[in-house]
């Protein structure tokens, strides 16, 4: 077909693909359909909306304007929520930090961002303060009495939601992951990238409008997988967590209903482990996305029990949270729990709007589909991020070659599902958390008695993985696990401290490379 000019993109026929959308949709056509329930809160969507637009209101009046950063440090509340949607809504920039990270990391973060304003309420306002005042950055608590209420008063939702979002190639959102070096890569999200994932993230979790969404996922973490949006494009509801408590995720799932939910695989294994278990009835079937490390027989067997069905979902920060899922085919139910286990331990194949995934080997080829030989996890498409805020060479690094590299080692099965073997970027995945080995060596390697440290995962039957470390002393020098955690512990935020010290020579090559496989063996066998 020939390209005529007529046939070019017009106001009428074009409009850019924002998250946005999704909200606005909701206000005009179900206004009245419960949005958020947050204690004894309940909004709905009309009030959401105005929550929103107050909160957009707010910070205009603090000079906020198109492409300024806004940070936010909150755990599962309503004015978390309300800020994926008030920040972009102006033009501005999300970035939703991590509530369980120290005042220097956060401050970093501010730093690096360029935050114009950091958000805190009475829970996190200790650590704002402190990160907000090394930054220079301004900072405010909600939700305490003093600072701004969103959740009343005046405001008028806006004609055009979209006002300010000319491109959607706009950053939305930018959210920090450790990478491999422990200093923090800001992950730039377009308006597109989002909007896509959500859509996406509704055709695989099966959203629609009669769905409550419990949040056992952080917001902080991905934009919440992108869920953020995805439910409110489904028009279902948003049940907000303060914490993440197990007595209080089986008594939300009973008393609202629940439908669907998102954590860590070590979020379930403490549900299952709770002593409130004995007297949970859910009233209807839960599905419960997870991903991180691979379920195991037993919680395969304890979620079947409490009438949960398991999806796994593999994914990073750059790809907006959810790359590829694996589910059960509705005539697997009669299998073996075993059987179950070792089919949902794959990462399975490409998310519905995540255009294409590749296991590729050293010459960049695709490996057969043998579910033997290993290769890279390479992705391209639609839900990959612009790039690393103000870090050309690695943007420019993880995009080589048209694709971006993941890092991690994976086998492709005969049916084209994939299956991780390995992490080439020595990331250790503890509780859904990632934790950089680097970053923890570093701040070994700073007490007076170590001369050299290697960090790498072991296993863990609550944590999936955990940091264990393994310690060659100077000579002459003496220390001990205790001493090495409590030093750790003033130097990193709690969750990344080593679980496990043992003192040794650390085996290395000829060149005198340390050799992590060997560690990771010895870690493995270690139990």
């Amino acid at each position: 077909m020939r390209n005529d000019p007529h046939l070019a993109r017009r106001a009428a026929n074009h409009r850019p693909l924002s998250p946005l959308d999704f909200l606005d949709r909701a206000v005009r056509v179900h206004p009245d359909r419960l949005a958020v329930v947050w204690h004894d809160q309940r909004l709905s969507y009309g009030a959401f909306g105005q929550m929103v637009a107050r909160m957009a209101g707010y910070l205009q009046a603090q000079g906020i304007g198109p492409g300024d950063v806004v940070s936010v440090i909150l755990p599962n509340r309503p004015e978390m929520l309300a800020a994926h949607y008030a920040v972009p809504m102006i033009g501005a920039v999300l970035n939703a930090i991590n509530t369980r990270l120290d005042g220097v990391a956060v401050s970093t973060i501010l730093c690096h961002a360029e935050s114009r304003l950091l958000m805190a309420c009475p829970a996190t306002e200790d650590t704002a303060f402190t990160a907000a005042t090394a930054a220079g950055t301004p900072c405010v608590v909600i939700g305490g009495g003093n600072g701004p209420d969103f959740l009343s008063g005046p405001a008028s939702f806006p004609a055009d939601l979209l006002a300010h979002v000319a491109d959607e190639w706009q950053p939305l959102a930018l959210n920090y992951t450790s990478g491999t070096s422990g200093h923090p890569k800001g992950v730039v999200y377009h308006h597109r990238g989002a909007y896509l994932n959500a859509l996406g993230n509704v055709l695989a979790l099966g959203l629609h409008g009669r769905s409550v969404y419990l949040w056992t996922l952080p917001m902080f973490h991905c934009s919440g997988w992108c869920h953020t949006w995805a439910v409110t494009a489904a028009g279902g509801v948003h049940v907000c967590l303060d914490r993440v408590e197990p007595a209080e995720i089986l008594q939300a799932i009973t008393t609202q209903g629940v439908t669907h939910m998102a954590c860590a695989p070590v979020v379930l294994y403490m549900v299952l482990n709770s002593p409130a278990r004995a007297q949970f009835d859910p009233v209807r079937r839960v599905l419960v996305a997870s991903g991180g490390a691979s379920p195991s027989v037993a919680l395969i067997a304890g979620l079947e029990q409490m009438g949960f069905d398991f999806l796994h979902l593999y994914g990073l920060t750059e790809s907006y949270g959810p790359a590829t899922l694996c589910a059960l085919n509705p005539d697997d139910s009669a299998l073996p729990t075993e059987v179950k286990a070792r089919r949902l331990s794959r990462q399975g194949s490409r998310h519905p709007t995540a255009s294409g995934l590749a296991v590729v080997g050293a010459d960049g080829a695709p490996v057969p589909h043998d579910g033997e030989t290993a290769g890279e996890i390479v992705l391209f498409g639609n839900t990959l991020m612009a790039g690393y805020y103000r870090d050309a060479p690695a943007t420019d690094a993880a995009f080589q070659g048209g694709v971006f590299h993941t890092g991690d080692i994976a086998v492709r099965h005969p049916d084209g599902e994939i299956e991780i073997r390995d992490r080439a970027k020595d990331i250790i995945i503890s509780g859904g958390e990632n934790i950089s080995s680097l970053e923890v060596e570093n701040a070994l390697h700073r007490h007076p008695a170590v001369l050299l440290a290697a960090v790498v995962a072991g296993p863990d039957p609550k944590w999936g993985e955990v940091p264990c470390a393994y310690v060659q002393l100077k000579p002459g020098q003496t220390t001990d696990a205790e001493a090495l955690r409590a030093f750790c512990r003033g130097h990193l935020a709690h969750f990344k401290v080593p679980r496990r010290f043992s003192f040794c020579e650390l085996p290395r090559t000829a060149t005198g490379k340390i050799q992590k496989f060997i560690l990771r063996d010895w870690a493995r066998t270690a139990q």
